[in-house]
């Protein structure tokens, strides 16, 4: 017969082996977060619900979240990334400079994290300034690629920061307006009539 500290022993070695690695729970943290903020709003979620949703328990996560707030602010810098990409365009052809744009989009987001990303940019100034610099970004991609690909390109700078403006604006906001009205925009089409205004 096992003494009791052989016992315990064995419990711990048995707890040890069914706890998730730290990495792993970090990360269904986020996953669990990331679908209950998308689905009702950070407000909405308690962190309970999170912890129960990744299967860990509470203290966890306030182990590596703090605060609540600090999940949020985690998942929009994580998971809402810039990758840099070269901008690929040939000379007189706009539209397919900017819908090559579209499918290599630098914006790394599911369509999860857009909602939450404009969901809770109204209420949370991290998320806000995030959203802000993103959009940025692809404003300054989409321009580059219309100067690379329109002769002359770089002499109407209004024209062309409107052009670019408009398109990132399909790029960012084409999941909210499905969510919201269930038509897709389709950015090729846009990046066709973006183009053909430019001429």
């Amino acid at each position: 017969m096992d003494s009791p500290l052989q016992t315990a022993k064995a419990w711990s070695r048995s707890r040890r082996r069914k706890q998730p690695a730290d990495g792993d729970a970090r990360t269904r943290i986020l996953d669990a977060a990331e679908e209950l903020f998308a689905g009702g709003g950070y407000e909405a979620t308690p962190t309970a619900r999170i912890a129960e949703l990744a299967g860990v328990p509470k203290g966890l996560v306030f182990h590596y979240f703090p605060r609540k707030i600090d999940v949020l602010i985690s998942l929009v810098d994580e998971r809402t990334v810039v990758i840099e990409e070269e901008v690929e365009a040939v000379p007189g052809d706009a539209a397919g400079a900017l819908s090559r744009l579209a499918r290599r989009l630098p914006l790394r987001a599911s369509p999860a994290m857009r909602r939450i990303l404009f969901r809770e940019a109204d209420t949370h100034l991290s998320v806000r300034e995030r959203l802000s610099r993103l959009n940025t970004e692809i404003i300054r991609r989409a321009r580059f690629a219309l100067e690379l690909a329109l002769p002359g390109g770089r002499g109407d700078a209004a024209r062309l920061e409107a052009a670019a403006a408009t398109f990132a604006a399909v790029l960012l906001y084409q999941e909210s307006i499905c969510l919201l009205t269930g038509h897709h925009i389709d950015p090729d089409a846009v990046a066709e009539l973006i183009a053909g205004a430019l001429h």
